[in-house]
């Protein structure tokens, strides 16, 4: 039986070029595609696969917070995290969610396929050339102080800013997330507070810079 594998990107053309070499590879076949993050995290529920190929940026829910939810209720799946991406915040967020492997979208076929393996027999894999990034970066304690959308908000404030900067109103927001109109009025009222961010136009350019959305 082999690898069976869930595609999780929203460039449709992404996916249909992934899938065709994916199944050319006599150990691997791909059970499902999903375009957003929250029908990624449904249909590895429904589908159960042993590894999901995650792209960060989508609509809905971005890859980091669906690896979270991945993670918290189908723990023996791996994600192997394939994004334009390649700084380390991403990177050491993607892995605090869970992920198993992590490369940029640059890399080869060849290498994608031996992460996958390689996460299957239980091993992490960081791509070289990310790896090189995140070291230097590392070394040289850029980042080490700069505030992210990671270390200010929790991570439901996370998926309610970036529901908010796709343009869905307290209402929709509120039914996607199963909880109280008020509820996500508080959660605004906190994000806008925390970033010191005090409209929707703002909030919505910030959560493009910082990778939530590419809206």
């Amino acid at each position: 039986m082999g690898i069976r594998i869930i595609l999780a990107d929203d460039h449709e053309i992404i996916r249909e070029g992934l899938k065709a070499l994916l199944e050319k590879q006599h150990d691997m076949e791909v059970v499902g595609e999903a375009e957003d993050g929250r029908t990624t995290v449904r249909l590895t529920k429904e589908l159960k696969p042993d590894v999901v190929i995650m792209d960060i940026t989508m609509p809905d829910l971005n890859g980091i917070e669906a690896t979270r939810k991945i993670m918290s209720e189908i723990p023996n799946v791996k994600v192997v995290a394939l994004s334009v991406h390649s700084d380390k915040r991403f990177v050491m967020e993607m892995f605090k969610a869970g992920a198993s492997g992590y490369l940029p979208k640059d890399c080869a076929f060849s290498e994608l396929a031996v992460a996958v393996r390689a996460v299957v027999a239980g091993q992490s894999y960081l791509s070289p050339k990310v790896a090189d990034i995140v070291i230097k970066d590392y070394v040289s304690n850029r980042t080490k102080s700069e505030p992210s959308v990671f270390s200010m908000l929790t991570n439901r404030e996370r998926e309610v800013l970036q529901l908010l900067a796709e343009g869905n109103t307290t209402k929709e927001i509120a039914s996607l997330l199963n909880i109280s109109d008020k509820t996500v009025e508080t959660h605004r009222r906190q994000v806008m507070n925390k970033l010191d961010i005090h409209n929707v136009a703002e909030l919505t350019k910030y959560a493009i810079r910082e990778g939530l959305t590419s809206f």
